[in-house]
């Protein structure tokens, strides 16, 4: 019977576990370039509707508010249908709010819209569920952070392209106000594609689907209890609320700079749609690889030492990042924001990646509820932000400041969530 693959052999997808890596990296990847398609375009969008910063705050917030809650049930929808199903249906459903919000003709619809979007943020659930059954456990820090990584480059890929993707639609031809809406349709026709290619070329596990298997009598590691049964068990252990608050600190942070940068850009230093949208989309594009950086860091530490060697290195990217937020929200340059920006955003991906290498350890029996809960707390994190900058008024240079503060402190969480010589002897024989 086929069993988890124990290396990462990127250019083949002839196994059930490299064709799962690479498609749900992909799956990922359109799921995040169409939950952040908009915010490049806040821009435009806020002098067509006639925003107000409060209201600019309240659409940043809509827009990973749902998420928590989609990122709650997902993972135990993962261990009860399997991660193909999740997954399909999720690409299927979150494709009509991306698709409606092209079509919004005032603030309320707008808001509308860019709330039930947020639910495509859950994807990233599905995408480190369907690694970590997928991978053994040597390899599976690098595999959920490269696979997480690579998707999540779609957030900086939108920052990009979307400014680009606008000006080629007024360019042949269409008034500014139908090009940003036009823009906005491509992310979900490329959402309806992906949801039939995911199902047809992916399966739960290596041994097949967890329908099939369940029907053959056949246990199943990563589903052991399936729906608000992995979910109980998940939401009992401490550690997984620890990692809920580091998660929330480091990609919490990343959501809420992915919504602000380009409006921060533009209205802070001044530059264009185009100048923004490129600096912005940096922060992004760290994921290709940062986040890989992290879970391999986390791998090999915990080859040379043993499982709390991944916490420790999490509390050290933790104070790296909150350092390097504090020098980001005191940059009055436009060079050293950026600077400061990729210095940060460099140690958050990281710390990202270092997050969900500990995730398949925390609770075997539960795994979807572990990730969807800890997933959770990343956008708990950017929620929290959003009402954190709208209660400065809108001041993004304070609220940059205080993120700094409190993403030092919360490192403290990582130290706290270390493992007793039990768990540490059960991951050195899985790794053996």
């Amino acid at each position: 019977m086929a069993s988890k693959a124990n290396s990462i052999k990127l250019f083949t997808i002839s196994t059930p576990p490299m064709r799962a890596f690479h498609l749900t990296w992909m799956a990922f990847f359109i799921c995040f370039f169409a939950w952040f398609a908009c915010a490049p375009l806040m821009p435009v969008i806020k002098g067509e509707f006639g925003l107000t910063m409060a209201q600019v705050a309240n659409i940043n917030i809509a827009a990973v508010a749902i998420t928590i809650i989609v990122r709650l049930i997902i993972g135990p929808l993962c261990d009860h249908f399997g991660p193909r199903k999740a997954y399909t249906g999720l690409l299927l459903l979150g494709a009509i709010p991306v698709l409606g919000v092209a079509a919004s003709q005032s603030y309320e619809s707008f808001l509308f819209f860019r709330l039930l979007i947020g639910a495509v943020g859950a994807s990233f659930v599905i995408t480190q569920y369907h690694t970590s059954v997928m991978f053994a456990s040597n390899v599976v820090g690098t595999a959920n952070a490269a696979a997480a990584g690579w998707g999540n480059a779609g957030g900086g890929a939108a920052q990009a392209l979307m400014p680009l993707l606008m000006a080629a639609m007024v360019m042949l031809g269409v008034n500014e106000t139908l090009g940003w809406r036009a823009a906005l349709v491509v992310p979900g026709v490329l959402m309806l594609i992906m949801a039939v290619v995911y199902y047809k070329f992916t399966q739960d596990c290596p041994q097949g689907n967890y329908s099939e298997l369940r029907a053959a009598g056949i246990a199943i590691e990563g589903g052991k209890k399936g729906g608000w049964d992995s979910f109980k068990l998940a939401a009992t252990n401490y550690r997984v609320w620890l990692l809920f608050v580091t998660y929330g600190a480091c990609f919490g942070v990343e959501i809420f700079i992915h919504n602000i940068a380009a409006v921060y850009y533009t209205d802070h230093f001044k530059l264009s749609l185009g100048q923004a949208g490129m600096a912005a989309g940096s922060f992004g594009l760290l994921a290709l690889f940062a986040r890989a950086l992290g879970g391999w860091i986390s791998d090999k530490a915990a080859l040379r030492g043993n499982l709390n060697s991944r916490v420790t290195l999490l509390f050290i990217m933790m104070i790296g990042e909150g350092l390097g937020l504090l020098w980001f929200s005191r940059a009055e340059s436009v060079a050293f924001a950026v600077i400061a920006m990729l210095v940060f955003g460099l140690f958050t991906h990281m710390a990202c990646g270092a997050t969900y290498a500990l995730v398949p350890f925390v609770d075997k029996r539960a795994l979807g509820g572990v990730a969807g809960i800890i997933g959770a707390g990343g956008n708990v994190g950017a929620v929290a932000a959003g009402f954190l900058m709208k209660g400065m008024g809108g001041d993004v240079q304070q609220t940059l400041s205080i993120l700094g503060v409190l993403v030092g402190a919360s490192a403290l969480c990582a130290i706290a969530a270390r493992f007793g010589s039990a768990a540490q002897e059960e991951s050195a024989l899985a790794a053996a």
